[in-house]
């Protein structure tokens, strides 16, 4: 064990310290959480919608349908306003994000984004008319403003803030006396920067479209976007990516952060393409989601320990730990389980640590992949109990609430042969403490 230890602290802490550290990747990990206020508000939306719908299909509460159309009503209008229109939220908070990393004008960074997207996306749709499919020309298919245009968003947008970064950076911006107001100073430095990297996007733009007949966006989810999110749908890819987020956060680096553009490309696109089929009464197209991803894998992963070492330790220390840290491991706060016991470079929890979340995911996967329980429809919070969080995300299926209570029960019984193993190491066996930075 401890060789396995020094072989991953020797290899793959320094890689994931440099994940941590490349300024893209952070940048596109904050653009996908600052997007969590508006993927919650549409899952909201839904969930609210789903259980007026299911009192009257279920339970028969007809009168209770009709007095709550309104707001059913409301909730369509903040699907539509949110979730519908993520991709165009996410370019923006991409070009911010991206900007702010650089150290240059973040607003004018956000609005170069979003142009670059707008410009790479179809400007046409069609309309159906009995069997005839009518092309609309300079009309934008809401589609391609929603999770279909995600790839596209990131690649042109990102294309886009780096032409703009560079222009700041080569001093190609105009020179504006001090005396003028800040706002106005801004604009005038970001102009030539800004439209020098509006043109480049658009000029590629224009070659694309000449030379294959389509545009970026529509080969794109053809080509990449599809495929991936197919690839994404795997067995092997949910267990390496949850296996590496352990690995990383047994090193005290934020697992879930430095593998967040890898969920956030991939599972959240998938995330919201389910929760825009569940809002339109469609089939849920994806298994596996960002979602999923944590409330059936890695977000409760400290709670299993606190119950173990109520049940079976006999350490006055590990027990005290175990009773503060109770509360918050209910609400997936691991933090003082992870740094007061330590599980971080501890020999004695890595296997738990890490298999406890890989039984778990594969348990999920599997009655998911079953059909066994519903595939998952929302967004909830990190923060929302292991039980009721899939409840909630898998659009209120009871199956989910057993789900989750098997995996923690699993959970739990892998947790506690370490535990009493922990109990015979005495205070020259206690393993280090480090308290490493979380990027």
């Amino acid at each position: 064990m401890t060789r396995l230890i020094d072989w991953l602290e020797r290899y793959l802490l320094p890689l994931a310290n440099d994940l941590a550290s490349v300024r893209w990747l952070v940048a596109l990990r904050d653009a996908f959480v600052s997007t969590l206020p508006i993927s919650l508000t549409g899952s909201v939306a839904v969930l609210i919608k789903s259980l007026i719908v299911a009192a009257d299909r279920n339970w028969g509460w007809h009168v209770f349908y009709q007095v709550m159309q309104p707001t059913v009503a409301t909730c369509n209008f903040v699907w539509r306003g949110s979730v519908a229109m993520f991709a165009l939220f996410f370019v923006l908070s991409w070009g911010y994000q991206l900007a702010r990393a650089c150290e240059v004008d973040p607003l004018a960074g956000a609005m170069t984004a979003l142009c670059s997207f707008m410009m790479s996306i179809a400007n046409y749709s069609y309309l159906l008319q009995g069997n005839k499919r009518v092309k609309l020309n300079q009309a934008f298919n809401i589609k391609q403003l929603s999770t279909t245009g995600m790839f596209t968003a990131i690649l042109f947008g990102g294309l886009g803030v780096a032409l703009y970064i560079l222009g700041v950076k080569a001093r190609l911006g105009l020179r504006i006396q001090s005396q003028m107001p800040p706002a106005q100073v801004a604009a005038f430095e970001a102009a030539i920067p800004v439209m020098l990297a509006l043109f480049i996007v658009g000029g590629l733009n224009y070659l694309f479209q000449t030379i294959t007949g389509q545009y970026f966006g529509d080969w794109l989810l053809e080509i990449i976007q599809l495929p991936l999110l197919k690839l994404g749908q795997g067995f092997v890819m949910v267990i390496a990516v949850t296996a590496l987020t352990q690995l990383f956060w047994f090193f005290g680096i934020n697992g879930s952060s430095a593998l967040a553009p890898v969920v956030g490309s991939i599972w959240a696109t998938a995330q919201n393409a389910n929760l825009l089929a569940a809002a339109n009464g469609h089939k849920i197209p994806y298994l596996w989601t960002s979602t999923s991803f944590v409330v059936f894998g890695v977000s409760g992963v400290c709670l299993p320990l606190v119950i173990a070492i109520l049940l079976a330790s006999k350490r006055g220390d590990h027990r005290t730990l175990a009773k503060v840290a109770l509360a918050p491991a209910v609400f997936n706060v691991n933090e003082p389980m992870l740094y007061g016991m330590p599980i971080i470079l501890n020999p004695v929890y890595f296997l738990p640590f890490t298999l406890a979340p890989l039984a778990n995911v594969s348990l999920a996967y599997l009655a998911t992949r079953l059909g066994w329980v519903n595939r998952v429809q929302a967004s909830v919070p990190n923060i929302m109990p292991p039980v009721i969080g899939p409840y909630l995300a898998c659009n209120y299926d009871w199956r989910a609430l057993v789900l989750s209570l098997l995996n923690l029960l699993v959970a739990v019984l892998i947790w506690l042969p370490f535990v009493k193993a922990a109990d015979k190491i005495g205070s020259q066996g206690e393993p280090r403490r480090f308290f490493m930075p979380q990027y």
